[in-house]
Order: C-alpha cells, then sequence, then structure tokens
C-alpha cells in the first residue's frame, strides 16, 4: 500500500476509496512490492486489476483461457480491452481441468508462470481452484503468496464435512445431517481398526500415525485413511458404493424427518453446483417405510449427477457427499468475516434467499444499522407484528456474527471468507463458509469500511473500502494487522446479477451484446470490461456470451440511506438499462419486475430460497393470460360500445376521431407489457393501489392518464428526440398526453382555488359528471366535461391488466403482517409450475418426427463417461424418461421426453459436442400424433376469451 499514490492519483472507482492519511505507521503496509498472478476471470477479475493498480501494484499478470480468446469469435476478454501488454497475458488451455490429473498440471503450470515472469504471489478471486486445498498449498510450497485463506484453513473450513465438525466443537448450531458418508462405506468392508491399518499396508499408503492414533471413534479413523488415499490418488471404496451407502442413509434421516426433504451435498463445489434435494416423501404413495424407499431409490442417480458437476469421479478424489435435512422455511443469509489468524471481525450480513438452482440472484445486505431504523420505524407507525420480526432478526443477525467469529478464529482464518447459514424463523444453521471472497462481497463493502488504527497512536489510520485490498493487505501483513474496526458507508446496498438467462431463468448460452448503454449516476457496475468502449473510436465493442463458464454478465448495485432508497435507485437503473444484441437473452426485465414486487408489496418482506420458482409460476400466469387476449380487438369493441351511445352524428364523427388518434397511445404500451411478463409484473405490483378489483368492476382511484403517463416512464418510453421512435411514444402521441396532463393540472389547481384541494378520482370523476360546481361558469363546465370524456375516451382499455391480475390470482401471491410471503398453494403445484416455465420460454417449434435441443450447450448422452446411453436408435422411451443432458454454462440440466415415442436415429455423433436451441437431436417416431391449432382457432380462442373481459367494462 503507498500513500504517496493515494494521494497522487485520482480514484479510479467511484464508489471506493482505498485509503488516506499520511503517517509512517501506515507506510509500513505498503503493498507495492506484491507481484500478483490473476487467476480467474470474469468481473472479479477486472475489479481486481483496477484495486491493484490503485493500490500501486504495477507488476501484475492474467491467465487467459483459449475459451475465452480464441476458441470462440467476439469472446475475447474485454480486460484485455484495458491491459494491454501482452507480456502480461498468459495463455492456458482451461483456467483449471476435467480431472484430479488435469487440475494438478494446471496447477504446475502456473507455478511455472509465476516463476518465469516474477510473480510472487497468486489471486485465486471466487472461482475454479479458489478453494482447493490442494492448489493453496501447492503455491505455499512453491513459496508463491497466496492472496486468501491458508491451505489449513481451507481444509478445516473450506471442506463441507470438516467444517460441520468444528462448528460442533465450538458451539455453532448446524443442520441435522450426515457428513461422513465415505467413511461408513469404507467400514461396510473394513470394520475396525485392524481391518484399516491391513488395509493401509496393502494400499502403501502414508497414514499421519498422530492423528490416526488421536481419534475418538472409529469413523473418525476410517477418515484419516481415506485422505491418505486421497493423497496417493487411490480409490478405496467405488462409486456404487458410496451410492448405496447414502441410499441407506437417505431412509434413517427420513426416518427422524418424515415431512422434510433431503439435501445432497458434495463436500467442495460452490456457487450452487454439486448439490440435489431429493423428493418429498409425502408424495409418493404408502406408508412411511415405502415413501422412503422410493425415495432412497432416486438418491444413487443424484449422487452421480453432483460427482459429476463437481469433476470428482476420478480415481482419489474426495467423493464424500453430505446427507442434510433440507430446512423447508429456509432464509438464506451470509456473514462476511475477516481475519489475520488471531483475530476475527464480522461485518455484517447479505440476504441471498432470492435464488434458483441454487444460484443467487439478488442480494441485499442485512446490517443491524438498517434493521433498527426499520425497527423504528414499524414501531413509529404501529406495525406492530412487523416490529417483532425485525427484533428477532436483530437478535438473529447478531448471534450469526458471533458464532462466525468464533468459528473463524477456531479454523485460523486469516484473509476473507463467508460464513453461510440457514435462518428459519427465529433459528438458524451453519451451513458451510466459503474459503474465499464471494460474489456479492460488494453488497458488504459498500455498507461498512475498515480502519485499521496504530495501536500506539490511534490518530495514525488508514481505511479500506475494498475487501479485495484487504485480501492483498492480509496476505503481505497479515500478522502485523491490528484488529480494525467497521465504519459505516450506507445503511443499506443491493446486488442484481445479470445472467444470461431466458425467461424462465434457464441459462441461454449464445448471445451476443451488440450495445448497452453507459452505467448512470448512482450505478454500481462490475462487467469484467464488456462495457468499455474501443478506446480509439469510442464505440462499443461486441461481445459473445459463449457459454464456456458460467452465465453472469455483470454484478449491478446501488446503495441508499435504507433498503427501500436502494431498492428505488435499482429499479430506476434497470428501467434505464439498454442492452441489445443477437440472440440474447437476459434477466434484465426479470430483475425489474422483481425489484418492484418488493417495492410494491414490502420492502422488508422476508422471502425464503422457495420464492422464486412461484413467483415465476404467477409470472407465466401472467403470460398465459396475456397471450389469451387480443388488445386490438378488445380496443375496437370498447369503441364501438361507447360510438353506440352518441347522441349524434356529429358527437359520434368528433368521438371517432377521438379514438382513431388514441388508439396507439392507449394500446403500445399494453402490448409492450403483454410481451414482457415479468415488467407487467413489476407494473401491477407498484400499481395495485391504483385501483380496486371486485368479482364485477374495477375501479380506478388515481386518474388513468396520469397511470398511462407513469406507464410510458416504467417502460422508458419517455419522449426524448435522440432515441428511436420505436422506443418512445412518438410525437403526436405525447403531445395528446401532455395536453391531457396539462388540462387535469389547471382543472384540480383551480378546484384547489375553490376549497377542493386533495381530492381523489373517484371524487373527481364524480364532481365532473355533475352540474358546475361553485366558480365555474356553467358553459365553461361544459367544455370540461367534453375535455375530460375526451380525454378519457379507451383508457377502458387499461382494464385489461388489473383484469389479468384478478383472473390469474397475481395478487394472491402477497406479504404477510410478520413479513413472510403467503405463497398460494396452486402456485406450489409442480405441473403448473413445470408448464409455465414453457409458457414463459416455449419450446421450438418441431415437426412431429424429431425432438430438438431445449437450449443451447454441450451435449452428452449418457450420465457418466462409460456408462450406457440413455437412449439408443430402435428403442422406446416414455413421457418424463431421460434422453440426453446438456451442459450450459457450467450447469448440467438433464433433459427428459415430453412425450413417448420411439427413437429412430440419435442425430448427435458423440459426447461433448456443442449444440444449438433448437437443434434436431432426435429423428422419432410419436406413440401420438400431435394436434397443432390453426391460426383460426388461435384468433378464435383469443376474441372468445377478450369477450370474457368486455363482460366486465
Amino acid at each position: 500500500m503507498s500513500n504517496e499514490h493515494y494521494l497522487n492519483n485520482p480514484l479510479i472507482h467511484k464508489d471506493r476509496q482505498l485509503s488516506h492519511v499520511f503517517s509512517e505507521w501506515a507506510q509500513t503496509f505498503d503493498c507495492s512490492a506484491m507481484r500478483p498472478l490473476i487467476i480467474c476471470r470474469g468481473p472479479i477479475r477486472k475489479e481486481a486489476m483496477d484495486v491493484f493498480t490503485e493500490m500501486g501494484i504495477e507488476h501484475f499478470g492474467i491467465l487467459l483461457s483459449e475459451k475465452d480468446s480464441i476458441v470462440y469469435r467476439n469472446a475475447l476478454a474485454p480486460e484485455l480491452r484495458q491491459l494491454t501488454d501482452p507480456s502480461r497475458v498468459h495463455r492456458v488451455p482451461d483456467y483449471t481441468g476435467i480431472d484430479k490429473n488435469e487440475r494438478n498440471i494446471r496447477i504446475q503450470q502456473i507455478i511455472k508462470i509465476a516463476k518465469d515472469n516474477s510473480y510472487n504471489s497468486i489471486f485465486t478471486g471466487y472461482g475454479f481452484m479458489a478453494e482447493d486445498e490442494n492448489m493453496v498449498s501447492a503455491m505455499e510450497h512453491a513459496g508463491l503468496n497466496f492472496i486468501g485463506p491458508c491451505s489449513k484453513t481451507v481444509h478445516d473450513a473450506g471442506l463441507k464435512d470438516e467444517a460441520k465438525r468444528t462448528a460442533l466443537k465450538v458451539g455453532v448450531s448446524v443442520t441435522p445431517g450426515l457428513d461422513n458418508a465415505t467413511a461408513l462405506t469404507l467400514l461396510k468392508k473394513h470394520k475396525n481398526e485392524k481391518a484399516l491399518l491391513a488395509l493401509v499396508k496393502k494400499e502403501k499408503l502414508t497414514l499421519d500415525q498422530a492423528k490416526f492414533e488421536s481419534c475418538e471413534s472409529i469413523e473418525d479413523k476410517a477418515d484419516v485413511v481415506l485422505a491418505a488415499s486421497y493423497d496417493k490418488g487411490v480409490d478405496l471404496y467405488t462409486i456404487a458404493e458410496l451410492q448405496e451407502t447414502i441410499a441407506e442413509q437417505v431412509i434413517e434421516i427420513g426416518k427422524q424427518y418424515p415431512e422434510n426433504r433431503v439435501r445432497l451435498k458434495c463436500i467442495g463445489g460452490g456457487g450452487g453446483k454439486g448439490q440435489r434435494i431429493l423428493p418429498n416423501p409425502t408424495s409418493f404413495d404408502g406408508n412411511t417405510q415405502a415413501q422412503l424407499e422410493q425415495v432412497a431409490k432416486l438418491a444413487p442417480s443424484l449422487v452421480l449427477e453432483i460427482l459429476n458437476e463437481v469433476k470428482a469421479t476420478g480415481a482419489g478424489d474426495n467423493k464424500n457427499i453430505l446427507i442434510e435435512l433440507n430446512i423447508e422455511t429456509t432464509r438464506h443469509q451470509e456473514i462476511q468475516v475477516i481475519g489475520n489468524g488471531k483475530w476475527a471481525l464480522a461485518l455484517g450480513g447479505r440476504d441471498c434467499s432470492l435464488q434458483m438452482h441454487e444460484q443467487k440472484l439478488l442480494e441485499v445486505s442485512v446490517i443491524s444499522e438498517d434493521l433498527e431504523s426499520a425497527l423504528t420505524q414499524a414501531v413509529k407507525e404501529g406495525r406492530d407484528t412487523e416490529a417483532s420480526v425485525l427484533n428477532q432478526d436483530i437478535k438473529t443477525l447478531q448471534k450469526m456474527e458471533e458464532e462466525a467469529e468464533r468459528f473463524a478464529q477456531a479454523v485460523g482464518l486469516d484473509s476473507v471468507s463467508t460464513f453461510e447459514c440457514i435462518v428459519d424463523r427465529d433459528k438458524h444453521f451453519f451451513m458451510e463458509m466459503n474459503t474465499r471472497i464471494q460474489v456479492e462481497h460488494r453488497v458488504t463493502e459498500l455498507c461498512y469500511s475498515l480502519r485499521f488504527s496504530n495501536p500506539n497512536n490511534p490518530s495514525e489510520y488508514f481505511i479500506v473500502e475494498s475487501l479485495v485490498e484487504a485480501m492483498v493487505l492480509l496476505a503481505a501483513h497479515g500478522e502485523r494487522l491490528p484488529k480494525p474496526e467497521r465504519v459505516l458507508r450506507n445503511n443499506a446496498s443491493v446486488e442484481a446479477r445479470l445472467n444470461a438467462t431466458n425467461q424462465a431463468l434457464a441459462p441461454h448460452a449464445g448471445g451476443i451484446i451488440e450495445y448497452w448503454s453507459d452505467a448512470q449516476k448512482g450505478e454500481i457496475r462490475d462487467d469484467q470490461g464488456i462495457s468499455l468502449h474501443n478506446p480509439d473510436t469510442d464505440v462499443f465493442m461486441k461481445y459473445h456470451l459463449a457459454g464456456a463458464y458460467d452465465s453472469n454478465i455483470a454484478l449491478l448495485l446501488t446503495v441508499g440511506n435504507n433498503r427501500l432508497n436502494t431498492y428505488d435507485a435499482m429499479a430506476e437503473l434497470l428501467r434505464s438499462t439498454e442492452l441489445q444484441g443477437k440472440d440474447l437473452s437476459t434477466n434484465l426485465e426479470f430483475h425489474y419486475g422483481l425489484v418492484n414486487w418488493f417495492i410494491g408489496n414490502n420492502i422488508n418482506a422476508r422471502p425464503t430460497t422457495k420464492f422464486i420458482v412461484p413467483y415465476l409460476t404467477a409470472v407465466g400466469l401472467l403470460k398465459q393470460q396475456s397471450n389469451n387476449l387480443d388488445i386490438q380487438y378488445a380496443y375496437n369493441k370498447i369503441c364501438e360500445a361507447a360510438l353506440e351511445k352518441c347522441k349524434s352524428d356529429e358527437e359520434k364523427s368528433a368521438l371517432q376521431t377521438i379514438f382513431m388518434r388514441k388508439q396507439l397511445l392507449l394500446t403500445r404500451p399494453i402490448e409492450r407489457l403483454f410481451t414482457e411478463p415479468h415488467i407487467m409484473s413489476g407494473w401491477l405490483s407498484i400499481q395495485q393501489y391504483n385501483f380496486t378489483l371486485d368479482e364485477d368492476e374495477i375501479i380506478w382511484l388515481e386518474n388513468p392518464v396520469r397511470v398511462l403517463a407513469d406507464t410510458y416512464h416504467f417502460l422508458n418510453m419517455d419522449h426524448n428526440r435522440n432515441n428511436p421512435a420505436a422506443t418512445m411514444i412518438w410525437d403526436h402521441d405525447n403531445k395528446v398526453l401532455q395536453d391531457a396532463l396539462a388540462f387535469y393540472d389547471s382543472l384540480e389547481s383551480q378546484l384547489a382555488e375553490q376549497g377542493q384541494a386533495d381530492i381523489d378520482y373517484v371524487e373527481l370523476t364524480e364532481l365532473i359528471n355533475n352540474p358546475a360546481p361553485e366558480g365555474f361558469d356553467a358553459e365553461i363546465w361544459q367544455q370540461v366535461q367534453a375535455a375530460h370524456k375526451g380525454y378519457q375516451a379507451g383508457c377502458e382499455i387499461f382494464n385489461l391488466l388489473p383484469y389479468i391480475a384478478q383472473v390469474t390470482g397475481f395478487f394472491d401471491l402477497n406479504v404477510n403482517e410478520d413479513l413472510s410471503i403467503f405463497i398460494p398453494d396452486t402456485l406450489l403445484e409442480e405441473t403448473l409450475q413445470k408448464n409455465m416455465m414453457k409458457v414463459l420460454v416455449p419450446p421450438p417449434t418441431a415437426k412431429g418426427d424429431e425432438i430438438l435441443s431445449a437450449s443451447g450447450g454441450m451435449f452428452y448422452c449418457r450420465e457418466a463417461p462409460g456408462m450406457a446411453p440413455f437412449i439408443e436408435e430402435g428403442q422406446h422411451f416414455e413421457a418424463g424418461q431421460p434422453l440426453y443432458i446438456v451442459e450450459v454454462m457450467k450447469m448440467f440440466n438433464k433433459v427428459n421426453a415430453p412425450f413417448s415415442g420411439t427413437i429412430e436415429k440419435v442425430l448427435i455423433d458423440e459426447d461433448g459436442t456443442i449444440i444449438k436451441k433448437g437443434q434436431p437431436l432426435f429423428k422419432i417416431t410419436p406413440d401420438e400424433k400431435a394436434v397443432v391449432e390453426s391460426a383460426e382457432d388461435i384468433n378464435a380462442r383469443r376474441q372468445k376469451q377478450t369477450d370474457g373481459f368486455l363482460q366486465r367494462i
């Protein structure tokens, strides 16, 4: 750390100030001698590059995978737009390997690159080998300074089974379950200490004798023997034997908790990989034992999926899998913790419950200052139940922070890590510690900075606002660093992960970003450099989301004085962000809808990890209903009904002209909402207080003209002559809208002067429909009535939106007084959930004799290497039977048959083939011929559904 650097150079990152206050004591923590090699990719690589530069670290380099440079066109790592010195870019086939042997080769290659290019330290970020104990140990033995937790901490805390045992020893609450399935598997064949020692001798293993003798149980002794086998690279049990053990233990745990599902989780992994949840026993027929046996039958296949996903199927790989109770109402919270091996400090929490497929989507800060502020507000406004929940949340947070610090000290944490918990009402359970910096670390550093003070002179200090910088400081000066105090920066922060996914949140690889609007005021965007323009032409450069790695495009963050301010800021940046490209599909619209759902319902809601799928189902129902309605047909019918009521041809002609002039003004935003169901969800959520619904009528409490103006703004279709016409309100429509707004502004102002201020829209309508009030001339009042009628003409079409919410029960998904979320039972039905995913993302249109790829990715025809294919030519398959696996952005998705039939021809030659969405994979003969709905039938169905809506208005 160079104080001169901080004094003389402007900040590169607008949200981050690294340190200040010049002193000789602070100078002793200079880090400019660090020469790191960055061996990760994505936003954290770009962030590390920026932080190192800000710290005065000039000699750093990066690994560059072929998949990030030459395999895919336009996929060149965008960081290279900034790091232009080729001598600092080191090419490798991949950042890691497909098995243990390849990983070891890559580790040695990294060491050689570091030695040959004068790097003295390694930064792994949060990907690939960031938590690989063998990698960290190899770096340490090579004399390289690892910027992250040491290998002992990685072993004791990073391996989920070891971490769980340590947590129990130091009094940390853990999830019920089993952490030694591999030991139990080994003991089936070698039942006692004598048998284990004979096995050690037979396999010529190097046993840690002292540790073996100090073990209190035979299971612990078996674990020591297994550790020796991993070191040698040999297996002492088969995967089949492990599968059998896990199936047996699933039944045993199920007997204790027959109402709960069971989670299988690899001890390695991370980022949601290597985890599967078994079905609830109650979903099967029979008595409890029969139900549990049916659940257990599914476990072996899931075990193999897990091991394949984390690439732990090789000889000598640690294949241990945790068997845990799945807490059904869980909220996923985590505590950021930092330490130097002697002291540990918790830095508040993050709520990561909004996730799907174990992948986090939206993360929000949970710190005591914000909770206490929200508690004070709830008490002030008389929301006693909410206040009770917030009070309990404060106590839970304090308890988790205490346990995080205790656990961190127990494992000798000497860097930055995350203490992950699940929270169930007033209880919490430790899940695991991630011994690395996490994707969402910025949520914490935007709330707290670290103040390091001289113990002998507190007036000498420096401030650190970057956790990456803190990691470098700890790597360079760990034992000398005094325990810092946390200093409040912002009361709240939130992060949205912008991912390459479709509208059902399944990974969508292959799109090309051709334009991305610049970050706006208040937006913090970590996007690995995609937004960097060409330095010579200032033109946005295309970027191919090739799908070789994960689906993340960027991390979008905002801050505020409280959670509502923070979400409002996030909603605004999502509203005005423009992202365009070819075959591009992202979750930008999903985030916009979701953030507004919380703003409209209760920003302090406490969602569980079960929330997103029912929420998507509700959005799917909106889409399904909008697919069945014809906007133009409805508008025409509304116009016809109004024209029939005209008393003269002159009135009819005038009204007809108004309807024609306003048609696109009114229908364009509705068409857009129909096309984007996620955005419709957000619109309905924040507009729900502007209308009332009953069985017979939709009543607007806010002037539909003002709602229309708000809608154009909500859709980012404000009038701006610099924008393309297709993306904004048109000139003539804008004039009509602005004239209408000016009319109502003037009318309400004059009414206020006459003592009728702050009347709502229902009162205003009633007033206009009556004779002229005091202060208004009768003739003028007739003109007011005529203008009002003209400006409101056709606005009934907006009733379509609350109508859709009503018929789908959208508002039944809401927030209870205790901040929990009420999820209607219908949204939990698996069949409906699957159907709505297909509504959100319709499958590719296929001929009657073929099956198409559901998404792009890498094709596999079998569960694992060496196993038989799922399906072969000439074989009959049933609906729901697995047909193939597609790996999309490092996630393995098993695809089941949508119907029954016979495979006539397999069209993909070999595993590992890259396929595209909609590509034919199998020629088939279906058991039943599909019935295709004609265009005439579709129109008839939509008009019939629309007639049902028209009867309501």
